[in-house]
This record gives structure tokens, C-alpha cells and sequence, in this order.
């Protein structure tokens, strides 16, 4: 189960009803957080969820209105007696800028591991999570980011006592481990069918429609995606700042066929999301505008 809150969904200024831009996931105990605007902390709190097990933090990029909540919360993380390291994952440039904001957070009582993005794309492995960074198209090095939880195939019984595998190693293998035992290699495909569909997200924000996002989101649980204007006299507008409309976000749905569609990072000009939804439901009828707070919990298809 990986449960999801949009914490927050507005861009370039804070409003009294909406916090800027951080998604935060937490699946296994493991909690993670793209991006981390003014307000993160508050929203947290908000959706009662904890600072103390968030142990990766993604950067989209590195505009204000996505970090400038970093340095209060790693403050309160300390604060919280915290030890384990924090890993960080951002485009060029991520420890320069991360140290630049420590400036008044310079003592913490945990390790920071920083995993600068390489190139277009970038995949990490982190606490049972499979995240790709891939670019975007924004006026500053921004990248969008894919979350997968793989599942492995179904442990066939049948198979292990044919092979005479001892039913202590079993629940190992299950888990991917391969184990040398009295002279003998067991591995988990030998007893384990073929891989299962397992749990993706797709998040982008700040950046023109491109091809390689409706590639990343293709077949997704939940496409999170920017939608900085839902007026159709803004379009020029999004042209020309790098960002996204609400229409031009349903067309990269409608390519890659998620579940659902949430639109995220509005203007600040842009008041109520709802009153431009039905244009956007013509185009991809999934699609639901973020609000700070929303939340969903993506769960394992039934076999």
C-alpha cells in the first residue's frame, strides 16, 4: 500500500488557502517527499502525518517556491532527535544550494547523503522504491520524478519442495535474496513466477508538455502533473514562462493512459480549479484538480 497527500499545490506564492508545491508518500514505513515549498511543515502536521521517518527528499528543481521549506524542516527533524541519514536526490548543483540554505540550519544531529542527477535520466533505488528522474522543459534544470514499488512473482510452493529447498529459506527468497547454503546456490526465481504489476506515480511540475513525460506516466496509478493555468487566455502566457496548462496536462494524460490525472502548481491568479475541469474532462475524463491535502491510497492489483 502506498498511501499519497498532495501537501501542497501552489506555485510561486503561498495563499492563505493553499501551501506551495510538496507531495509526500509513505509506503513501509518509509516516508518520502518531493519537493518542499513554504508550508510543507505546516501541512504535514495538517494531514497528521510525522517529519521523523521521511528519509529521501526529491527536488524537482531549485526555484523557491520548491525548497524554501527545507531548511525549517530539517531543523525540526533535528529538533525531533532524529540520527538517521537523510538522502537527498536533485538536479546539478544540489549540495551547493542545500549547504547555501544550512546556513541557518548548520548543525544537525543526522548525516545528509546527497545523489545528484546524471544526465536526462537517472534511476535511484531507495527504501523499496524504484525512482527515475527524468528532464524537463523548464527555464532552469528541472526534472520530473517516477515512483515505483515493483512486486515480485507469486512464491510457488510446489516448485520449492520439488526442489527440496529447505522452508526456512523460503520467506529469504521470497524477499529477492539469493542464499549459498551447504555447497548449494538457491535463488528467488527458482521458485518465484513471473513479476506482478506493482504501484507507479508520475510527478512533473514547472515545465512545457514534452514527449518523455507522457512516456514516464504511461500506465500510472495517479499522473501528477503541473497545470499553472486553466484559463484559455493564458496560454501564450504558459508559453512563454516554460509552464503548463490544465488542457495541455489532459493531453499528456490522454497519451499515457494513467488511472487518473491530478493537476497541481497553480498560479496564484487562478482561484477556483473546478470552474475549468469540463474542458479538461473532454480531453481526459480522469482528471481532478489537486487541492492541498488530497490524499489516496494505491494499493496492489487483486492477482
Amino acid at each position: 500500500m502506498l498511501d499519497v497527500c498532495l501537501l501542497g499545490c501552489g506555485g510561486m506564492m503561498p495563499l492563505p488557502y493553499r501551501h506551495l508545491t510538496s507531495l509526500m508518500t509513505r509506503y513501509n514505513g518509509s516516508n518520502l517527499l518531493i519537493d518542499c515549498g513554504e508550508g510543507t511543515q505546516v501541512a504535514i502536521k495538517e494531514k497528521g502525518w510525522s517529519f521523523k521517518p521521511i528519509d529521501t527528499i526529491c527536488f524537482t528543481h531549485y526555484h523557491g517556491d520548491h525548497i524554501s521549506g527545507l531548511p525549517g524542516l530539517l531543523l525540526t527533524m533535528g529538533n525531533a532527535e532524529r540520527t538517521e541519514p537523510l538522502t537527498l536526490i536533485g538536479p546539478k548543483g544540489l549540495e551547493r544550494v542545500v549547504n547555501a540554505l544550512r546556513v541557518i540550519a548548520p548543525e544537525l544531529p543526522f548525516p545528509i547523503l546527497f545523489k545528484e542527477i546524471q544526465g536526462p535520466e537517472q534511476t535511484f533505488i531507495e527504501n523499496g522504491y524504484r525512482i527515475t528522474a527524468f528532464r524537463l522543459n523548464h527555464n532552469v534544470l528541472c526534472y520530473g520524478y517516477t515512483l515505483e514499488i515493483d512486486r515480485a512473482g507469486r512464491f510457488d510452493v510446489e516448485r520449492a519442495r520439488a526442489a527440496d529447498i529447505p522452508m526456512k529459506l523460503w520467506s529469504r527468497l521470497q524477499k529477492g535474496e539469493v542464499i549459498e547454503q551447504d555447497g548449494r546456490i538457491y535463488r528467488p526465481e527458482d521458485v518465484l513466477g513471473p513479476a506482478r504489476k506493482g504501484i507507479k506515480l508520475t510527478y512533473c511540475t514547472d515545465t512545457r508538455p514534452t514527449e518523455s513525460i507522457a512516456e514516464h506516466a504511461a500506465g500510472a496509478d495517479l499522473f501528477i502533473c503541473e497545470g499553472m493555468y486553466g484559463e484559455a487566455d493564458k496560454a501564450q502566457k504558459a508559453v512563454e514562462h516554460k509552464h503548463m496548462t490544465f488542457e495541455e496536462a489532459a493531453r499528456l494524460a490522454k497519451c499515457a493512459h494513467p488511472a487518473q490525472l491530478w493537476l497541481t502548481h497553480y498560479s496564484p491568479s487562478l482561484v477556483r480549479a473546478e470552474e475549468y475541469m469540463d474542458g479538461v474532462r473532454k480531453i481526459f475524463p480522469e482528471s481532478y484538480p489537486g487541492k492541498d491535502g488530497k490524499s489516496l491510497e494505491l494499493g496492489f492489483p487483486e492477482d
